[in-house]
């Protein structure tokens, strides 16, 4: 009979699957004063992709 590792990834993410649904958003602004970019990340559902845009 074969060993496993503790560390092998069985069973992963099998119960539900849901993170493949999500996506993250990476919006960078430039400040018009000093030049400098910042960045808005956020985590959403791929659903919801549209409305969220449309409030960055």
């Amino acid at each position: 009979m074969g060993k496993v590792s503790k560390n092998a990834r069985v069973n992963r993410g099998a119960k539900d699957g849901t993170g493949k649904n999500h996506v993250k958003i990476v919006i960078s602004e430039k400040n018009p004063v000093t030049g400098q970019y910042t960045y808005k990340e956020k985590i959403i559902h791929k659903d919801q992709l549209d409305e969220a845009l449309k409030g960055f």
